[in-house]
């Protein structure tokens, strides 16, 4: 009889986090295997990328694929072996005990433990792995994103809150794993569906076929199987199909007619329109991009080109607010994205566009017939997609781990010397032009991510109040009386200025005077350019200036 795990842990409500690590092995220079030997604590793998085993050192040898979680009971030796791709989260559980003490009140000891086993197993060496499944699954990895993001926390409240959704996430996993409340057969079912798919891409899938071959009516299938993956089956099967003909194209010089075959495509035709569709780019176009430098023009989006290695043939200008010279393309021709009659000249014309969501306001699609071009529909709030998809595009996918990586270590460690230096202190950024003052928000927009979340600054409880759920808000002068934050982050906008220097007049006003940071002098003056825009390097030269002003 096998155990579950409420029978391991009777009381799963009293589990804690003790312990949390990515495991990349691609990043792991020991052959790709890790040995974990008799822990004291009860074991989580998550596994997000590639494949591997898990042996157990009991003759019993399990696949690991992305999308299985197994539970591992104290007590346990495992090794875990995988190809170069293998990527897995182990966490480490912290069982509390409650005993009652002799006056009848309840008293918490949080250890890390190994309970006796069930009374069924006579040797805890032969305690069995759980596997588990959680879903969706972008629900799950989005969870553990964020807890791991945030485990660097120094401040007990934010502890608390990393605890929190731990325990969160810890029982959704438990809960779809009930055996009284899912229906173990089905979720197992559509799990080796989903194995055979990514197994068998290259032949051909009927949804039909896939369904019937679970015993599932083809609506119920359907809907299981995007509860699990987030997406339908054939949108599922076609992204299989497209991520392994990536390979090929970057890998041989086969062509497009056999990868569309190899990949299980009927015809080259219906590939490369579903290839474009899913990459936005052409299978050939992609095929260049990763054997040979291209010129490229990315307006305001040359921060993740330049992030890759590639110098754009163009930055991009602007008649008020200039160039982004922190990005230090001083020898790059400008092209004013407010001159709608510009064009290109014989020595800069790109061979390749990407455009962001805001080429609309510019009138850039115009340059559609110059280049093939791409739109990036990811939210600026999402640097690390955009940055992918553009390594993606670009051949440069190599690069992407390094320069988040190198942001990420940045980030924690100014952390740890702000939570030093600002602990308890409020911050707050505006946007000051003639017209208006603009207060950004705490969780959305170019700094609220950087400042609150990497950073753990602590934001105004007005920022909080007026613009938790907004990337900005507009704010009066009665309501700029009321933005009492110990440290004020400002830039100006000179856009809507009649004459030079109008957008600080705001300066010289009483209710600007009076405010505590001005009194105290912890009002610090950022560049424009810089702060007003997304990307790692942008974010990392905020980092610079905060650490500046309140490191």
């Amino acid at each position: 009889m096998c155990p579950t795990i409420v029978q391991l842990i009777p009381k799963p409500w009293l589990c804690l986090l003790q312990h949390m690590k990515y495991m990349d092995y691609n990043q792991v220079d020991i052959a790709n295997r890790q040995t974990y030997n008799k822990t004291s604590s009860h074991s989580l793998f998550v596994v997000t990328g590639g494949q591997g085993s898990i042996d157990s050192l009991d003759n019993r040898d399990t696949r690991l694929e992305k999308g299985m979680i197994m539970f591992v009971p104290a007590g346990r030796t495992i090794v875990i072996e995988g190809s170069c791709e293998l990527q897995y989260y182990r966490i480490e559980l912290m069982v509390a005990e409650v005993k009652e003490d002799k006056a009848s009140r309840l008293s918490i000891t949080g250890e890390t433990m190994q309970h006796d086993p069930p009374a069924f197993i006579s040797d805890p060496d032969r305690l069995p792995l759980i596997e588990l499944n959680y879903s969706p699954w972008s629900s799950c990895l989005k969870s553990l994103e964020q807890i791991l993001h945030g485990l660097t926390a120094q401040d007990w409240l934010d502890q608390w809150e990393i605890q929190l959704r731990f325990q969160e996430w810890f029982r959704v996993l438990l809960r779809q794993n009930d055996p009284e409340i899912e229906s173990p057969d089905d979720r197992a079912r559509l799990q080796s569906s989903i194995r055979y798919i990514r197994e068998h891409y290259d032949q051909p899938i009927t949804v039909d076929d896939l369904a019937a071959e679970i015993r599932l009516t083809r609506s119920s299938y359907t809907r299981q199987f995007k509860e699990i993956t987030g997406k339908l089956p054939l949108d599922y099967v076609n992204a299989v199909r497209l991520e392994h003909s990536k390979l090929l194209l970057q890998m041989t010089d086969d062509r497009l007619h056999d990868i569309a075959q190899n990949v299980g495509f009927n015809n080259e035709y219906y590939f490369g329109r579903r290839f474009k569709q899913y990459t936005g780019v052409s299978p050939g176009l992609y095929r260049r991009h990763h054997r040979q430098e291209v010129r490229v023009f990315a307006p305001y989006l040359e921060d993740f080109v330049l992030a890759l290695g590639i110098k754009p043939i163009l930055q991009t200008s602007h008649r008020s607010w200039g160039r982004q010279q922190y990005l230090g393309l001083e020898d790059v021709p400008e092209f004013d994205v407010t001159q709608l009659d510009i064009g290109f000249n014989e020595t800069n014309v790109p061979e390749f566009i990407m455009l962001n969501n805001g080429y609309q306001r510019w009138n850039l699609e115009r340059f559609e017939q110059v280049a093939p071009t791409f739109y990036m529909e990811h939210e600026g709030e999402d640097w690390r997609s955009i940055l992918k998809s553009t390594a993606d595009i670009l051949g440069k996918v190599n690069r992407v781990q390094d320069v988040i990586g190198a942001y990420e270590d940045k980030a924690v460690e100014a952390k740890g010397q702000l939570a030093r230096h600002a602990r308890g202190q409020t911050v707050a950024l505006l946007r000051i032009s003639s017209s208006e003052i603009i207060l950004y928000g705490n969780q959305y927009g170019y700094v609220g991510p950087v400042l609150y979340q990497d950073l753990g600054l602590t934001p105004h409880f007005r920022v909080q109040q007026w613009a938790s759920q907004s990337r900005r808000v507009g704010i009066g002068l009665e309501q700029l009386s009321q933005l009492e934050a110990d440290h004020l982050f400002i830039t100006f906008d000179n856009m809507d200025s009649a004459y030079p220097g109008e957008e600080r007049k705001l300066l010289e006003r009483d209710e600007w005077r009076r405010l505590p940071a001005v009194i105290s002098g912890h009002v610090y003056e950022v560049d424009f350019m810089t702060w007003m825009n997304y990307g790692v390097i942008s974010h990392g030269k905020k980092i610079d200036d905060i650490l500046q002003y309140l490191g």
